[in-house]
């Protein structure tokens, strides 16, 4: 297994090991003591997956103030997937970066608490799968703009589909401070 930071500390891609032969591959999607060495989390409480079409776009989403750290990964199909630093005490508060997750790379990346997260789908279809750190509790459920330009995601597509959720989302500028994450928090 390989770990590669980002330009965001604490975001950091996961290059799994991929054992192939005749017969296809195999890997770990992931392993409590092997991700533990890299000082990643070894609990998590809730597996997820969803399908989506292409150019769709879900994010950029968030849980607060019970926050959720995630390790997210495609099993069909290629993903932009990005992390945002929505802590307002961290020097990188709105800073985001972006990687390809696809079936054919079988990278993953975690995305620690305090982060928001959102993706779009590159390819006919994808299958998105995740680990979090904590349970999704729908009065903590909050959204960031996917396009705040206070932000400048540079998503690949237009996008072919968002939930009302998402498209009603308010940018940075209209979240109160309470309603962020904080380092210290996290």
């Amino acid at each position: 297994m390989n770990l590669r930071p980002t330009a965001l500390p604490g975001v950091c891609v996961i290059e799994p090991d991929v054992f192939g032969d005749e017969r296809g591959w195999f890997l770990e999607n992931w392993r409590a003591e092997r991700y533990a060495e890299y000082d990643l989390p070894s609990v998590f409480c809730q597996a997820n997956t969803s399908r989506s079409a292409r150019g769709v776009l879900r994010g950029l989403h968030y849980q607060w103030p019970e926050p959720q750290g995630k390790l997210v990964w495609v099993t069909e199909g290629a993903v932009f997937d990005v992390a945002v630093d929505l802590r307002t005490d961290s020097p990188d508060f709105g800073r985001w970066v972006g990687v390809e997750l696809s079936a054919d790379n079988h990278h993953q990346l975690w995305i620690p608490e305090g982060f928001g997260h959102g993706f779009q789908v590159l390819s006919e279809h994808a299958t998105f799968s995740y680990l979090c750190t904590r349970p999704y509790r729908p009065d903590y459920d909050a959204v960031v703009a996917w396009n705040d330009p206070a932000i400048g995601i540079e998503w690949p597509l237009a996008p072919s589909a968002l939930s009302a959720k998402d498209a009603a989302a308010p940018g940075l500028d209209e979240r109160e401070p309470e309603d962020l994450p904080k380092c210290a928090s996290c």
